[in-house]
């Protein structure tokens, strides 16, 4: 197990570079988020097993996400606290190259099209998705789907200083409110289609879209009864398989196919897919002890998947879940193994594209950095 400090910063996002095997970005806050500056940090995995810092870049509010691109080596993006999204470049020092500020609250996630590669996608708290071309000042596109009022937001207190404002939902300790109804907590585009995201809220709607589509949102439905969504992420082998995590502290498998479609109602359903307790998932993982913040399926097997938690592990989890026979999932597979090495919540985690199968990073409020095995548990 590798090891690195940001000091003085608190980990938020984590990602292996996809051109180069050695090389992670971190996103960072001061102050865990509250109030203060950010920073992105590059890190190199050296030769002899130490981990370096060749470059780092501070930012005037807190960086909560990061995505490489997947055309250019050198660059990458970052969602920032002030509502800013900021391209940097790894041979361009000091300032980013790009700034796009279109975004009214933070900004939570940015994910990079690996179909396309030419676009990303970013989310906010202001309730709206946007898309993105880094060649173009504007964004391409904003969806914005309608705020469920039925669904009481499982957040933090509002406030200047609240937990909201940290990028940590659904943390311990903190009162429910209906302040976070409307933010939009994670989107990813599939890996399968250049104009397939899916999208989880504060209502604990997942919602998935077709940006080339007249009617751009497709499916909507509630994942954790009526309690925030807090990371999704789609199967890279199976097409209409998505895993979604949230402050019940499961992480949830959905089979697309069965999950009925806005435009196409199913008068025998036993209820809507809006209803409280949604639709049954195709499996659930059950083992955190408080909220799951961040949930990533692995880039070499359609079986296993990764899970961050305010329960300050890492999480590997076995998916044996049969789509056939849906009722009879519930646990299938399970906890394969934990990470416990980190001494506060843990916030994002990543698999390596490269290498021997099972490397991950992790990174959290404790301001450490970890590079692991997750075969090795």
């Amino acid at each position: 197990m590798l090891a690195f400090r940001t000091a003085g910063h608190n980990g938020y996002g984590v990602q292996y570079s996809p051109f180069f095997d050695n090389k992670l970005a971190v996103a960072t806050a001061a102050n865990y988020g509250l109030v203060g500056n950010g920073r992105l940090y590059i890190l190199s995995i050296e030769p002899n097993g130490t981990i370096a810092n060749p470059i780092s870049w501070d930012t005037q509010d807190g960086l909560f996400d990061i995505s490489w691109s997947e055309n250019h080596e050198n660059q990458l993006v970052a969602a920032s606290g002030d509502g800013s999204i900021k391209l940097f470049d790894t041979t361009v020092g000091q300032f980013p190259v790009m700034n796009w500020r279109e975004h009214e609250r933070e900004v939570f996630s940015v994910n990079w099209n690996l179909v396309d590669k030419s676009t990303f996608v970013s989310s906010s708290w202001d309730g709206t998705i946007k898309i993105w071309d880094p060649s173009r000042p504007q964004s391409l596109m904003t969806l914005r789907s309608p705020t469920d009022h039925s669904v009481r937001s499982s957040g933090p207190n509002p406030g200047p200083n609240s937990a909201t404002n940290s990028g940590a939902p659904g943390a311990p300790g903190t009162t429910p409110s209906s302040s976070t109804a409307q933010c939009v907590y994670n989107a990813s585009f599939s890996p399968h289609s250049p104009s397939t995201i899916i999208s989880c809220n504060g209502t604990s709607h997942i919602q998935v879209w077709d940006i080339r589509a007249p009617r751009q949102l497709q499916v909507d439905y509630i994942g954790h009864g009526g309690m925030e969504a807090l990371s999704c992420d789609w199967n890279k082998y199976k097409s209409t398989v998505v895993a979604t995590a949230g402050t019940d502290k499961s992480v949830r498998i959905w089979d697309l196919r069965m999950i009925t479609k806005i435009d196409q109602p199913n008068p025998i359903a036993p209820m809507p897919a809006y209803h409280i307790r949604g639709p049954t998932p195709l499996n659930e993982l059950l083992g955190h002890e408080f909220a799951v913040r961040k949930v990533m399926w692995s880039p070499h097997s359609g079986n296993e998947l990764i899970s961050a938690s305010y329960d300050m592990t890492c999480r590997v989890w076995n998916d044996m879940s049969n789509e056939r026979a849906r009722f009879l999932n519930s646990g299938a597979g399970g906890c394969k193994g934990v990470m416990s090495r980190h001494r506060e919540f843990v916030i994002g985690c990543d698999y390596s594209l490269w290498g021997e199968p099972g490397w991950a990073a992790s990174t959290g409020w404790d301001e450490m950095v970890y590079v692991w095995d997750s075969k090795r548990l």
